[in-house]
């Protein structure tokens, strides 16, 4: 086995941990957890540090625990928020929960037949028959509300100046997260909980319960809170959340969000998102504080975390899209890409809709230049850049006599129109 804590160490995700926790570790095979929110149907790249804690677990030789919270997901943490969150149905719950297990295999191992593969629980099976009465009655009696008051994501929100406070449920949330802490370790042996530093009041809760009602003794493990170096959220871009599903984030802005990250960030980043070993890593820094320009942190990082996501044929069709827009790509190139990747490269160019029939009889350069799109401003600025050579169709140059058919469509609706290396316009045919 490998020493876990040490491995945090030098990648910088290690925030703090009890005192024994790194022996404790060293003695034999450990089980310990992470919790995830449920509420949507895929985790974002904010969830990529919890996931990697597991990762980085397993590949210790210690068995990671992902824990879906169905339950505390019904009631809402109250950690570093300042409203209370929307309640789920059951239903979408389990759909969530499916979701967020799938995207967990590209990480970890659920399927080994070794003692350390990883297994995915639900804090809802346990708590969904569990009465009020017995909660507070088993549980309840154990933990006392000065102990609880004196936790920071409690002082923090009844202090603050939301007018709303904090509900009764809000304030148990670490009741119940701390009994999830309990009842992994009476049925899973699971010693330690991990998680961000945010964390540490409710994870501490659990440590109690075990001493309290379970007569054993419970670790905790927290990683910092990543930040981005201008002070700006991590895991936001423009649209919003950066998410693992596809469907909601494609390949290419995934790749586009590591490959747009600062040097100072993409040197913290490359440790603690990637599997690669610290000698790898220092020389790959080396080799970018000569050459900076060419960010040659940013492409590794762009390329490990997206592969570890999405696949290396997601990986390639993104660096495919970037060199559309960045490097030299051919009418070919651009008609490989989905529809979803083509409008996210070309999110924000000047577009124009001309009606099918056109396209079917032909249309010429000039009328597709300025008549039917505006792009250019006249027929004679048209007739003059497509003297100079200046205009492209699909990237490839053109000239005046060139026609537009259904042959030049890219997924059978677009046309992408150039004037020169950075003027696009893009063509929707309908």
């Amino acid at each position: 086995m490998k020493n876990f804590i040490e491995e945090l160490q030098w990648r910088g995700m290690l925030h703090d941990s009890m005192p024994g926790t790194e022996e404790h570790l060293l003695e034999e095979m450990r089980s310990a957890y992470v919790g995830f929110d449920p509420t949507a149907d895929s985790l974002h790249i904010g969830n990529l540090v919890p996931i990697m804690l597991l990762a980085h677990y397993q590949r210790c030789g210690h068995r990671p625990i992902a824990l879906v919270g169905g339950a505390t997901g019904m009631i809402g943490d109250p950690s570093g928020k300042s409203a209370e969150r929307n309640l789920l149905d059951e239903t979408t719950l389990r759909h969530n929960q499916e979701c967020v297990k799938a995207q967990l295999g590209h990480f970890l191992d659920f399927t080994s037949d070794e003692k350390s593969a990883a297994i995915l629980v639900n804090n809802y099976d346990w708590m969904k028959d569990i009465s009020f009465l017995e909660f507070i009655r088993d549980i309840g009696k154990h933990i006392t509300v000065n102990y609880m008051m004196a936790k920071d994501s409690v002082k923090n929100r009844i202090s603050s100046e939301s007018k709303d406070g904090m509900s009764f449920t809000e304030f148990t949330y670490q009741m119940v997260q701390g009994y999830d802490f309990l009842h992994l370790f009476r049925e899973n042996s699971t010693t330690i909980q991990m998680g961000g530093s945010d964390q540490w009041g409710n994870i501490t809760t659990g440590t109690e319960l075990i001493r309290r009602i379970g007569n054993g003794k419970g670790y905790a493990i927290t990683c910092p809170l990543i930040t981005k170096s201008d002070g700006s959220k991590f895991g936001k871009s423009e649209g919003g959340n950066v998410w693992l599903d596809a469907n909601r984030t494609s390949p290419y802005k995934f790749y586009q969000y590591w490959l747009n990250t600062s040097d100072e960030d993409a040197e913290k980043y490359i440790k603690i998102f990637t599997f690669l070993d610290k000698d790898t890593i220092d020389s790959l820094v080396a080799e970018h504080a000569e050459v900076p320009h060419t960010r040659i942190l940013q492409k590794r990082l762009g390329e490990e975390v997206t592969v570890l996501v999405h696949g290396r044929e997601e990986y390639e069709k993104a660096i495919k899209a970037s060199n559309i827009l960045f490097g030299k790509s051919t009418a070919s190139d651009l008609k490989s890409l989905d529809e979803k990747t083509l409008l996210d490269i070309f999110d924000g160019v000047p577009q124009a809709t001309v009606a099918a029939s056109l396209v079917e009889n032909g249309l010429d350069m000039i009328a597709a230049l300025a008549a039917e799109t505006n792009f250019l401003k006249s027929n004679g600025e048209a007739r003059r850049a497509l003297k100079e050579n200046a205009i492209s169709i699909n990237k490839e140059k053109v000239k005046e006599d060139f026609v537009i058919t259904k042959e030049d469509l890219i997924d059978k609706k677009y046309v992408l129109l150039q004037k020169g290396k950075k003027n696009y316009y893009l063509l929707i045919v309908a």
